[in-house]
């Protein structure tokens, strides 16, 4: 499991505000990147709830130098991630900050 991804969740009640370039959250080497993209993973959308694969947008992640495909949504004040082979978690969203770009 990427424990990373799979942090405590978080309860707070504001949704979280869109934005228009990806946010990313690191512990150590180990980060996660949403997108505002629409998820485009086959794999993850046939494991999301029926009519919710809309509401889902591209993300991937690096675990101890590996990259992993998902797709998140926000739920409440976190980001609720499902991976391609499975696996899912939540980050809050406190803890993602806005990616720099070179």
């Amino acid at each position: 499991m990427k424990a990373f991804a799979v942090c405590v969740a978080f309860a707070a009640a504001a949704a979280a505000p869109a934005f228009g370039q990806e946010l990313v959250a690191r512990q150590g080497n180990d980060s996660v990147r949403l997108s505002d993209a629409a998820c485009q993973s086959e794999l993850v959308l046939a494991r999301v709830e029926p009519g919710a694969a809309d509401d889902y947008k591209a993300a991937t992640a690096q675990f101890q130098g590996q990259t992993f495909v998902a797709c998140w949504r926000t739920m409440g004040g976190v980001a609720h991630l499902v991976y391609e082979d499975g696996d899912q978690g939540v980050i809050p969203m406190q803890e993602l900050k806005p990616a720099l770009s070179a």
